[in-house]
């Protein structure tokens, strides 16, 4: 379902707009989606980051255990 709503926006933010896509609405709903999916995948990564640092020293002492049985040509 669609809503209709009102905002405000600089003329030349608006202007720029209309050269891209003459379907304001359609451009508008399109940037809010992308922006909405760049802050959910910020929010994973911050959350992996926070997993890794706080399993880092194992994972450390993991890899140069895994690391000391490889061969060195």
């Amino acid at each position: 379902m669609r809503v209709k709503t009102s905002i405000t926006l600089p003329h030349e933010l608006l202007a720029r707009l209309d050269q891209v896509d003459g379907n304001r609405s359609a451009i508008l709903e399109r940037a809010a989606e992308a922006y909405l999916k760049e802050l959910a995948r910020q929010k994973r990564e911050q959350r992996d980051i926070a997993i890794i640092e706080k399993h880092a020293k194992r994972l450390n002492r993991e890899a140069a255990d895994v690391l000391s049985y490889q061969k060195v040509w």
